[in-house]
C-alpha cells in the first residue's frame, strides 16, 4: 500500500538532473538560496550555475579537486555590494555544502527570473491565530497541531477569509 509522500520530498528529486547540467551537484543550493544568504542578499541575486574547472587527462587520483567558480545572477546596481561581500558569501554557500566546493563568485547582471514573485505575506493577526488554536485543540499529534494552527490562521487571515 503506498503512503502520501509531501511534496517537499518529490521536489529535489524532480530537479535535480535539470540542475545537474548547471552544474550543481543537488537542488539545496537553489532551493535554500535564501538560507544560505540571508534576505538581503537574497533579494536581489540568484545561482545561475556552477563552473567546475575542467579536469587534466592524467590527473592523480589523489590530487585535491578545484573548487568551482559559483555564476550569480544579481538586480541592477547591488552587484557592487554582492562583490564586496564574495567572501562572506563564498563561506556561507561552502559552509552548506559541507566542503569547499566553491572558490570565487562570478557576477552577472540582470534581471533576476523570480521578479514577479509575490513578497512575503505578513504574520497572521493575534484573533485568527487565537481562533486557530481553538480549533485545532483536540489533536493529540503536536507537530500535526502546530501545522494545522499555521494553516488555519493563514486561511482566517487571508483575502478569502475577509470576503
Amino acid at each position: 500500500m503506498s503512503r502520501p509522500v509531501p511534496l517537499a520530498d518529490l521536489v529535489g528529486a524532480a530537479v535535480d538532473p535539470v540542475l545537474a547540467k548547471q552544474g550543481f551537484g543537488e537542488s539545496s543550493l537553489i532551493l535554500h538560496w535564501d538560507d544560505i544568504v540571508g534576505e538581503r542578499f537574497a533579494a536581489c541575486s540568484e545561482p545561475i550555475k556552477l563552473q567546475w574547472p575542467p579536469r587534466p587527462p592524467k590527473r592523480p587520483p589523489d590530487a585535491p579537486i578545484e573548487p568551482a567558480t559559483l555564476v550569480l545572477r544579481v538586480a541592477g546596481a547591488m552587484a557592487l555590494e554582492v562583490q564586496y561581500a564574495a567572501p562572506v558569501l563564498v563561506e556561507r554557500v561552502n559552509a552548506h555544502l559541507g566542503w569547499r566546493a566553491v572558490g570565487r563568485l562570478a557576477i552577472r547582471q540582470g534581471p533576476l527570473s523570480r521578479a514577479g514573485r509575490a513578497a512575503k505575506k505578513p504574520p497572521p493577526d493575534a484573533a485568527a491565530l487565537a481562533r486557530a488554536e481553538q480549533a485545532a485543540q483536540g489533536l493529540a499529534d503536536e507537530n500535526l497541531r502546530q501545522a494545522m494552527v499555521r494553516l488555519g490562521a493563514r486561511a482566517l487571515t487571508g483575502p478569502a477569509a475577509k470576503g
